[in-house]
């Protein structure tokens, strides 16, 4: 720690007497000092000293000034008891008074808000207020300070009482010194890690104290043996400026530590001020002298290899691994005067003793925790500090002391001059050397367990720095005239001298290598080549491998410096050892690919190894290494080695030069053809053998091949007749035409495989005629339906399956498998059954229906059922042999009968289905209504899951209980919600269910009579009925008769008579019957009534002929059924119902909603069988 006087003033009145300085104060920018010298305020220009101007605006003593944080105001007070508020003019603008003195004055750093203290109280004031507010005080204010965010106001008294103030003047809290001493001077710590800051307190009690803004104290008080009368911080908090009865500005830590002296005065030091930007200070003096101050601080620092450790805010020291970027800081809490570090070893000395650290950890080059080893208790003074693995080194001038960790003195050296430059140069342990430079010029080297001083050389200047190499036989000496010399240690001989440098240093990693800094230009020299040079500022103090570690300021930076140059060096010369060693401490990749090269070209095997291991080359790497498998063979043949060289390195004129030179121009020829520079192949041929000649175009093909020039590829291949390898080519590429064109110049009889290898490789192509061609030209039947079939032209493969039945199952099977997957179920059915595989198409169909019911598609399912329905059907038609249709008839028509009722269920349940999941139903209630009484009588007597899969009950019931309570019927729904309850409901049926139940209470218990349908046997009412009434023939009447007796025409009068015509092939008879004249008799009706009621089994009304000659076909309608099946016959009791029928499936419709479908889709919504095509 220095202290340099910029300039001084001494200030004296008109007498000659000397005035007090009470106050000093820099305005914000620094540019400006104020100091109030008895009743005067002397503005300083802080640069150089100059008076600008003497403001008088009191009576009396000036005590204490304050500048604005902004800078345009400052503000004096004193014994008069007056605050003057200056402008930046050096003007007076506005003054207030006090009662008593003004002690103490402090502008808000946020508000700007002016506190002034005096004896008894104290006032707030800011630019906007007219009054300023006033607050008493318990004692006589003594000091002041706000904290930095402008919250709080900390007051000195002098009762020893440190009042804290709120921003509007109120009272926060009050701290009472032990002792009671007035409180001369605080100050907040401008720290940011506290929100408020720490209050450092000075009292007459020589304490120094510290507080949290709580009150409560940090530490305890420390004795500093001096009354203090100012105190601020300095160097943005990190440390603290006390001046006071002492007579000094002394400089203490933040932690109140005493660091250094920073001057001395001749009187008490009433006033201190830090500058706010630069490391400079101002003090005032009981005698009237006002002294400006430049602080600096010297660089504390020490090196070894890759650590280094410096000093950090006085009191600490950082241990930096300047390869690792890893950092550990010592905290000492005392001045650091010196630092030392070697090996595990790291020394730091301090005021009153020098402690010995020791690197702990298994890796001494990573590990950076240090502890403490030994502690010397002792009071050391010294210029320069060396530590060693058991002994410590000081330096005080010309004398060295070697001191062992114990504190004992081992031996002392007295050289002839000044030490200017120490260094360990190694050595074992308690015997390293030591290297000296002195300032007579003499070079030297110590040993620690030596008392006589090796005298190395003479140089003729002073030393400034000194180095010695890796090998020890080489020495770098820089002087003052900023000389850098190069000395041979044996012989003292100068080998070089370079001019502007600073400073020196080897690379630990090669003996001829160097370094050294100067007019910011770090130089690289290696041996006695020419240097090179590059950007760089400061002081080089080390070099190891590439990396140059500067010392900048007080830091030390690693600069990456490039050897490139001094490797290409040692190339020209053609040392290649030499350029090895160089590129080994760090080079790049391209300039090891030189060195490799060249070491190559030169046949130095070895380097060119190690070299290309570098890169990892494999390349080159086996080429070395087939030539030294040669060479322990006993080949000795340099050309033929050189010539793979410059092969390998393209150079491939010259590597077929030295082949032939060698006697070996076959690999020439090899050279050539792998290069594809074929007509430099053929010169290089030593016969005109035809096979030679096949495999030197065959290489060309190949090599044109990769050059992604296929198409030559592909003809040369075709000339030199390896067809497979033209066909891969040509597939490869898709040339469909190529392959077809091949395939039209090939003969058939010779190249049968080939033409058969174009025809697969065309239909992979997918080129389906151009391969139909190649097959019809072999007549390879079977391989071209089996095209037609993977093409899918079934037009094509269905007449050769006719035409050759032998194939027929290899077409019709696939092309029924892909008419099932394009819903064209009939045309697949059909070519199953050519196919003989019925098992397959009724397969396809039970998967279909049962993906369509377990994806809830019924109507889907419906189609399904019913198309497997008639595909049983289509199975008894196939059968020829009478006794096993016989046989089949009772399963056929029980598949049949399943069937069938499944799919009109599920044609019913889709749109029950649909009403549940959906939000809106296009169908109208009644119609949902009748669905769902239908679905209810259908299921009765059946098993869920066996006989009606998919199907859910409750959904039947939930639309019948909905629906029905729509239409009014009532009890029917009711029955419904009844039924529901037995059940297990959905949740999102739940709530609505129940709310049914209870409000269906409320309706009547009866159903609306129009809702009622009436049983046309036994005249009762049945909900669960319908319309028609299916009848059977008798056993004597034939379909044929059925249909003839259905088609006649009959009229009949019931006013006078009754009669009916009866057409005939040939003729037309005309029956009158008088006797019944008079009464008209509907015979099916009579039939109907007259039928047993008392079995509970439903069996159907049995007509004979006269019942059906009296029926007219616009009542009748007839399913028509093949075998084993009968007609189904059913009559409409409701004539005034429109009933449609599909004339595909005979279902009955509604004839408006038929007819609807037909407009919508074009087919009949259960078998969807095109109406027109039926």
């Amino acid at each position: 720690m220095h202290a340099h006087q910029v300039w001084v003033d001494q200030v004296q009145d008109k007498d000659n007497i000397p005035q007090p300085v009470y106050s000093v104060v820099f305005s914000p920018d620094g540019a400006r000092l104020l100091a109030a010298v008895g009743s005067r305020i002397l503005v300083y220009n802080s640069g150089d000293g100059v008076l600008i101007d003497s403001l008088r605006g009191h009576k009396g003593n000036v005590f204490c000034l304050a500048y604005s944080p902004v800078g345009k105001r400052f503000a004096s007070g004193g014994a008069d008891k007056t605050v003057v508020i200056w402008t930046h003019e050096l003007e007076g603008v506005l003054k207030f008074t006090h009662n008593e003195s003004i002690q103490a004055l402090a502008y808000n750093p946020v508000t700007l808000q002016l506190a002034s203290c005096s004896a008894q109280d104290f006032g707030l004031w800011c630019g906007e207020q007219k009054n300023v507010v006033k607050n008493k005080l318990s004692s006589r204010a003594l000091c002041c300070a706000w904290t930095h965010d402008g919250q709080y106001l900390a007051i000195g008294l002098y009762s020893g009482i440190i009042s804290v103030r709120q921003r509007s003047g109120d009272e926060k809290l009050t701290i009472q010194r032990p002792g009671g001493h007035p409180v001369w001077c605080l100050s907040w710590s401008p720290s940011y890690g506290d929100q408020y800051g720490i209050l450092t307190v000075g009292d007459w009690g020589q304490k120094l104290s510290f507080y949290q803004l709580n009150g409560k104290q940090i530490g305890k008080d420390r004795n500093i043996g001096f009354d203090p009368c100012s105190l601020s911080y300095f160097s943005n908090g990190e440390f603290i400026l006390i001046a006071g009865s002492n007579k000094e500005l002394t400089l203490y830590s933040k932690e109140g530590v005493k660091l250094s002296a920073i001057t001395s005065e001749d009187s008490w030091v009433w006033s201190a001020a830090r500058h706010p930007e630069l490391q400079h200070a101002a003090v005032g003096t009981n005698n009237g002298t006002i002294a400006f101050y430049a602080v600096s601080v010297s660089m504390v620092h020490g090196l070894y290899k890759e650590r280094y450790a410096y000093r950090e805010n006085l009191t600490d020291v950082v241990v930096q691994h300047l390869l690792t970027e890893q950092i550990v800081k010592i905290k000492c809490r005392d001045m650091v005067r010196r630092v030392a570090i070697y090996k595990q070893r790291l020394a730091i000395l301090l005021a009153e003793q020098l402690i010995i650290y020791e690197l702990v950890g298994e890796d001494p080059n990573n590990d950076m925790e240090y502890k403490v080893k030994e502690r010397i208790l002792k009071k050391l003074e010294c210029n320069l500090l060396v530590i060693c693995t058991q002994h410590v080194v000081l330096c005080q001038d010309d004398r060295l002391q070697l001191i062992g960790f114990a504190g004992e003195q081992v031996r002392h050296w007295q050289l002839d001059s000044v030490v200017r430059y120490i260094k360990v140069i190694g050595g074992a342990t308690g015997r390293e050397g030591l290297l000296v430079g002195l300032k007579s010029g003499q070079v030297l080297k110590l040993f620690l367990n030596s008392p006589f001083p090796v005298q190395l050389l003479t140089h003729h200047s002073s030393i400034r720095c000194v180095d010695l190499n890796l090998d020890h036989n080489k020495l770098a000496v820089v002087d003052e005239n900023n000389t850098c010399s190069i000395y041979r240690t044996e012989s003292g001989e100068l080998v070089s001298q370079e001019p502007d440098a600073t400073s020196v240093a080897w690379n630990s990693h090669h003996p001829d290598l160097f370094c050294y800094s100067g007019t910011g230009w770090v130089y690289i020299k290696t041996g006695n080549f020419p240097s090179n040079k590059q950007k760089g500022q400061g002081f080089v103090v080390g070099f190891a491998g590439t990396r140059v570690y500067s010392l900048k300021l007080f830091s030390v930076q690693t600069i990456e410096v490039p050897l490139s140059s001094s490797m290409h060096q040692y190339l020209d010369k053609r040392e290649y050892k030499a350029a090895y060693q160089i590129a080994s401490l760090g080079v790049t990749e391209s300039d090891w690919r030189n060195l490799a090269q060249a070491s190559l070209t030169a046949l130095d095997f070895e380097i060119a190894r190690k070299s290309f291991i570098r890169v990892r080359d494999l390349h080159y790497l086996e080429l070395l290494g087939s030539i030294e498998e040669r060479i322990t063979r006993g080949e000795r043949n340099n050309s033929l080695f050189l010539g793979d060289v410059k092969a390998y390195q393209k150079n491939f004129q010259e590597a077929a030069k030295l082949y032939k030179k060698s006697g070996h121009p076959g690999r020439a020829m090899d050279m050539f053809t792998d290069l594809r520079q074929f007509d430099f192949a053929k010169d290089f041929l030593t016969d005109s053998d035809p096979q030679h000649v096949k495999q030197l175009i065959e290489k060309q093909a190949y090599w044109c091949e990769t050059i992604n020039d296929p198409k030559t590829a592909c003809d040369i291949y075709t000339a030199a007749g390896d067809y497979d390898k033209a066909i891969d080519l040509m597939a490869k590429h898709s040339w469909s035409d190529k392959l077809a064109e091949l395939g039209r110049k090939l003969a058939t009889d010779s190249f049968v495989v080939v033409l058969q290898r174009i025809a697969e490789a065309l239909k992979r192509m997918e080129q389906f005629v151009l391969a139909i061609e190649v097959l019809n030209k072999l007549g390879d039947t079977r391989n071209l339906i089996k095209l037609f079939v993977d093409s899918q032209q079934w037009d094509e493969a269905l007449p050769l399956a006719d035409k050759y039945p032998e194939f027929k199952d290899d077409v019709y099977l696939p092309y029924a498998t892909w008419l099932a997957e394009h819903d064209r179920f009939d045309e697949s059915q059909d070519a199953f059954n050519k196919a003989g595989r019925q098992s397959e198409a009724t397969q396809v169909l039970r998967q279909l229906t049962d993906n369509a019911v377990e994806e809830k598609r019924f109507d889907d399912a419906s189609y399904y059922l019913w198309l497997m329905s008639r595909s049983i059907l289509d199975r008894y038609s196939q059968e020829t042999d009478p006794s096993v249709r016989e046989q089949l008839a009772p399963s056929i028509i029980s598949d049949f009968q399943r069937s069938i009722r499944l799919s009109e269920l599920y044609y019913a349940y889709h749109s029950i289905h649909t009403f549940t999941v959906q939000p809106f139903t296009s169908l109208m209630p009644e119609t949902l209504f009748n669905i769902a009484r239908y679905l209810t009588h259908a299921i009765v007597g059946f098993t869920p899951e066996v006989d009606y899969p998919g199907v859910s009950k409750v959904n039947i019931l939930y639309t019948l209980a909905r629906q029905g309570k729509t239409v009014e019927a009532y009890k029917l729904s009711r029955y419904a919600y009844e039924k529901l309850q037995g059940l297990i409901l959905p949740r999102r049926f739940q709530e609505i269910i129940d709310f049914g139940c209870i409000t269906i209470r409320c309706k009547p218990f009866h159903d609306r009579e129009d809702l009622l349908p009436v049983c046309y046997r036994c005249n009762t009412t049945n909900p669960l009925l319908n319309n028609q009434v299916e009848f059977v023939l008798d056993s004597d009447i034939t379909e044929e008769e059925a249909m003839l007796l259905l088609k006649m025409e009959s009229t009949v009068d019931t006013d006078t008579a009754q009669h009916r015509e009866y057409p005939d092939r040939d003729t037309q008879t005309l029956v009158l019957d008088e006797q019944d004249a008079g009464e008209y008799k509907d015979l099916f009706m009579d039939r109907l009534l007259a039928t047993d009621h008392t079995s509970t089994e439903y069996t159907p009304l049995s007509v004979d002929r006269d019942v059906l000659r009296s029926l007219t076909s616009a009542d009748v309608f007839i399913r028509y059924w093949p075998p084993p099946l009968r007609n189904q016959y059913y009559k409409s009791l409701m004539p005034d119902l429109s009933i449609s029928s599909c004339p595909s499936c005979y279902q009955l419709f509604h004839s408006d909603d038929f007819d609807l479908q037909i407009l919508q889709k074009g087919s009949c919504p259960y078998c969807r069988a095109q109406i027109e095509s039926a």
